[in-house]
C-alpha cells in the first residue's frame, strides 16, 4: 500500500468545478463524450533522469547533490512540477482518505460485508472499497473518478497512476472481471485526455494490464522486497518507476544498496521515507541507485 496522504478537499468535486461538469449526486452520468485532447499521442515516460515520489508533500528540487527533478509523482490535489514529467496519483478503486463521507449518497457503489457494512481497508480505515461488479456501478464510479482524471490533464500533468488496482486480490468479494473493466475505462479516459497511464503495483496483472488493458508504464512499490521487479520490467522494460521504503527493507534484512543489485531492477528506483514527507520535514529520506 502507498503511504498516507495529507487531507485535501474532495477532489472529484473540485475537478468537476474546474471542468464545468456537474457531478450528479443521484448517479446520472457525467458527460465525457467530448474531452479536450491535448495531443494525438500521450507523452511517453522518460527512461532516464532523476525521479521522485511526492504524495506526502511537494517540493521543486531535491537536496544537493541531486538537485533537478525530471520525473515526479504527485497527488491529484497538487500542481504538476514545471519542467518535469509529472504523474498524477488518482485513487481509482478505493475512496480517497478523508473523503468517505462524500460517498454516502453513492453507498451502493461501495463494497459491503455480510452484515451490510461498507468494507474498509484495514491498513487505511478511512478508505472504503469501491464495488465495480456491474456495468451500472462502473459507469457511475467513472462519473465520479473520471473528472479527477480530466482535472489532472487540465492542470498540466503528463500522466496518471491509478492506485489500488490490486483490491480484487486483497478483497475476495470484489469481482475481478469488473475491476479489470473499470481499469480499462480509466485507461480510455486518460488516453482520451492526452495522458499516459500507469499500472500501480499488482505485479500479477502486469501482462494483462499492459497488453490487454492498455496501461503505458508501471509504478511499483517494494518490488525488491517482494522479489517481483522482473515481473514489471519484463513487460514494461525501462518504463517502470520503483520506490522502496526503509522499514520494509529492514524487515527483510536488506538495505537500499541490496535493492539496487536485484536482477532486472528498474533503472528508475529510489528510496523514500514511508510518509513521503517534503524535503524540509524531519524524517525525510531520499536516495537513488
Amino acid at each position: 500500500m502507498r503511504p498516507p496522504l495529507s487531507p485535501i478537499p474532495p477532489r472529484w468535486m473540485a475537478a468537476a468545478a474546474v471542468l464545468g461538469i456537474a457531478v450528479a449526486m443521484g448517479g446520472c452520468s457525467v458527460n465525457a463524450s467530448s474531452p479536450s485532447i491535448r495531443s494525438s499521442e500521450p507523452p511517453s515516460l522518460p527512461t532516464s533522469g532523476t525521479f521522485d515520489y511526492q504524495l506526502g508533500g511537494t517540493y521543486d528540487s531535491l537536496p544537493d547533490p541531486q538537485g533537478r527533478i525530471d520525473i515526479v509523482v504527485r497527488d491529484a490535489g497538487a500542481a504538476p512540477l514545471n519542467g518535469a514529467y509529472s504523474v498524477c496519483n488518482v485513487n481509482g478503486f478505493q475512496t480517497q482518505p478523508g473523503e468517505a463521507a462524500d460517498w454516502r449518497d453513492h453507498a451502493d457503489l461501495l463494497l459491503h460485508d455480510a452484515a451490510g457494512n461498507p468494507v474498509v481497508d484495514p491498513d487505511w480505515p478511512d478508505e472504503h472499497i469501491l464495488d465495480p461488479s456491474t456495468a451500472d456501478r462502473r459507469s457511475r464510479i467513472l462519473d465520479i473518478i473520471g473528472p479527477v482524471i480530466d482535472g489532472c490533464a487540465e492542470s498540466g500533468f503528463d500522466a496518471v497512476e491509478i492506485d489500488n488496482l490490486d483490491t480484487a486480490d486483497r478483497f475476495p468479494d470484489i469481482d475481478r472481471s469488473g475491476a479489470l473493466e473499470l481499469a480499462a475505462a480509466y485507461v480510455d479516459r486518460a488516453h482520451a485526455k492526452g495522458l499516459s497511464i500507469a499500472q500501480k503495483n499488482a505485479a500479477e496483472l502486469a501482462e494483462t494490464a499492459h497488453s490487454q488493458l492498455g496501461f503505458d508504464f508501471a509504478v511499483t512499490e517494494e518490488c525488491a522486497v517482494y522479489d517481483e521487479c522482473d515481473r514489471f520490467t519484463s513487460v514494461y522494460g525501462d518504463r517502470v518507476l520503483a520506490i522502496e521504503y526503509p522499514d520494509t527493507l529492514a524487515e527483510a534484512g536488506l538495505d537500499f544498496a541490496d535493492a539496487c543489485t536485484v536482477p532486472d531492477r528498474p533503472p528508475l528506483m529510489i528510496l523514500r521515507d514511508r510518509d513521503l514527507v517534503a524535503a524540509s520535514v524531519p524524517g525525510y529520506r531520499y536516495d537513488t541507485c
